[in-house]
């Protein structure tokens, strides 16, 4: 079997530390021992560590697992959600709630520092929240979902809610926000 390239080991080890330790606690140094590489490896492949953050930014964001179960028109609207954010919640408590979500970690910890991660994050959430829209904009129609507020309004809700609840989860070390997201907000507000 051929060895990954090294841009590959260098990205696999970036995405694990910054989703382990967070932006600012996984140095350059770290990275490239982590992927057995010399330090000046990332910055022949990636610039800097700022551009290898964005670009991990871009792949986590568009992880095909969680989009695929919500584009799946043949489950029903409300059941997608449902499914989708129980997958979401399952990769924080995979990781013992030690992870949390990248994408809300790097949104707690580096908007101010970085106008491309800031950029990056934006346009991830952006997608992230059209999928979702075009969800419930679904659920309204088939009438599962409640039609007193506007479809954005309820996705911008829903995504807040859930990043901050996976946010909760990984300070407490438990369950319990992510359990009210999905009984509180997920089904009791959108019924």
């Amino acid at each position: 079997m051929a060895r990954p390239s090294v841009s590959v080991q260098i990205f696999a080890s970036a995405l694990k530390l910054f989703h382990e330790k967070g932006f600012n606690a996984s140095s350059v140094q770290d990275i490239t021992e982590d992927a057995g590489m010399q330090k000046g490896s990332l910055y022949n492949h990636y610039g800097s560590k700022e551009d290898l953050a964005a670009k991990v930014i871009d792949h986590y964001g568009r992880l095909s697992e969680r989009h695929s179960l919500l584009a799946d028109e043949s489950v029903a609207p409300l059941d997608r959600l449902d499914r989708y954010f129980q997958a979401l919640n399952k990769m924080v408590t995979a990781s013992a709630f030690a992870r949390g979500c990248l994408l809300g970690n790097f949104s707690a910890e580096l908007p101010s520092q970085s106008l491309l991660i800031r950029e990056h994050l934006s346009a991830i959430y952006s997608s992230w929240m059209s999928a979702i829209e075009k969800a419930v904009t679904g659920g309204q129609a088939d009438g599962s979902i409640t039609r007193e507020l506007p479809a954005r309004q309820l996705a911008t809700a829903l995504l807040g809610a859930r990043e901050g609840a996976a946010l909760r989860a990984k300070v407490g070390r438990d369950h319990n926000a992510l359990s009210a997201f999905m009984s509180v907000i997920l089904r009791r507000t959108l019924a």
